[in-house]
């Protein structure tokens, strides 16, 4: 197999990388060169204590570690690809109380009581609310004239999504968005979050969700948190478990979905031509193109249970797997010109929302009504809206993150 053209010491899920760009030209070099590809690293600076972690660059090996947990799995090093140095095993192993970071069966009895949540029924019950939320949004960035669209906008839906879903009261909500923010951050100097206000966000976060449930477990309520805690004996979650439960919802559900949102709103001001298609067509592929477009989570990892082949490469017990989403939906043997940006684009088999398999995102159809209104709202109360500066990247090893996006809203 050739050597892949890629510069000495080259990591790809180094966050100063990230920080301004995604690694798009190498990782297509990979899918042609060596699409299962170790990429080594200095002693333990992921905190696993290894020297480094496959790369799998393809769509089809991808969906392949994705739907094979009994051999690449979730729970021995988490799903996460990059902690750092000081990170100890204890940290690490809290949170395989995460769904993300769960192997079958114990996953398969989480998602069956979660996935209540998330039915058609469930989704369309809150359409009109967020609907209407998505106009009083874009019509209060629109009386400012100009501002943040990553704060103005693409915080606000998700979050109010989320929340709307678990009954958080409003005057709660703020705060959820703050943990949120804090928990991914840590990467970022610019934010000025240390490791320690993250890991306390969380707990914040956990401690906020256990006593809400509870208090439903003490006196039931006509909501989804009920429907998921009141009854632990007959399946429902422990106090416990929906704490990590919404705390996987305040990452997985928020920051990917406002991520989603603002660069699909970069992609169109981009590409105006998509977006004078938007404005007159309002095609439902949008938010599958938007998604693809831009695959807010790079990469999520796996941890080889036994010795096994991928790619044509032989994978050793205990090696760490990478799975990146953002080369898989550029695989040009599963998409036509995967360079365009195509709001019409279909069929769109992206991996977006996961390869498939276990760990397929839950809340894929929340996410895309939400992309649906809220692009909706903007092309309604301020199709005039242009840009007035580059996207200010986040400081991240996984997330595709983008802090501030300044517009002015017409």
């Amino acid at each position: 197999m050739p050597c892949p053209a890629l510069p000495d010491g080259f990591d790809f899920t180094d966050p100063d990388l990230y920080h301004q760009r995604v690694p798009l030209p190498e990782l297509a070099e990979l899918r042609g060169t060596a699409p299962v590809w170790w990429n080594a690293q200095p002693h333990n600076i992921a905190g696993f204590g290894d020297d480094g972690y496959w790369v799998v660059t393809r769509h089809q090996d991808v969906k392949e570690v994705s739907t094979n947990p009994e051999v690449f799995s979730s729970n021995r090093n988490t799903a996460i690809i990059r902690f750092n140095e000081s990170m100890t095993r204890d940290q690490i192993d809290v949170q395989k109380l995460i769904m993300l970071n769960m192997d079958p069966p114990e996953h398969t009895r989480v998602r069956q009581i979660v996935q209540r949540g998330f039915t058609p029924r469930a989704i369309r019950a809150l359409e009109d609310t967020l609907r209407e939320r998505a106009r009083r949004i874009v019509a209060r960035a629109k009386a400012a004239g100009s501002g943040d669209f990553v704060t103005d906008i693409a915080v606000e839906l998700p979050l109010q999504a989320i929340a709307e879903l678990i009954g958080i009261p409003q005057e709660d909500r703020a705060r959820i968005f703050d943990w949120s923010n804090k928990m991914i951050g840590y990467d970022d100097p610019e934010l000025a979050i240390t490791e320690e206000i993250g890991r306390d966000s969380a707990l914040e976060l956990i401690s906020y969700s256990m006593n809400l449930a509870a208090a439903r477990k003490e006196c039931p309520a006509k909501d989804i948190v009920s429907a998921l805690v009141a009854a632990e004996d007959e399946g429902n979650l422990g106090t416990d478990e929906f704490g990590f439960f919404v705390l996987l919802l305040a990452v997985a559900g928020n920051e990917t979905t406002r991520n989603a949102i603002t660069h699909g709103m970069h992609a169109l001001l981009t590409h105006p031509e998509q977006w004078a298609l938007y404005k007159s067509e309002r095609p439902r592929s949008a938010a599958d193109e938007i998604v693809r477009w831009a695959t807010p989570v790079v990469s999520f990892q796996r941890t080889a249970t036994c010795d096994t082949a991928l790619g044509g490469q032989e994978i050793k017990r205990g090696q760490r797997v990478g799975i990146f989403y953002s080369s898989a939906n550029n695989d040009p043997q599963v998409f036509d010109a995967p360079e365009r940006f195509d709001i019409t684009r279909d069929p769109n088999p992206h991996l977006g929302f996961g390869g498939g398999g276990p760990h397929f995102c839950l809340g894929a159809n929340l996410a895309r009504l939400e992309i649906d209104l809220i692009f909706n709202a903007i092309a309604d109360a301020a199709p005039g809206i242009q840009l007035v500066g580059e996207p200010r990247r986040l400081r991240s090893a996984w997330l595709n993150g983008v802090k501030e996006l300044r517009v002015t809203y017409t």
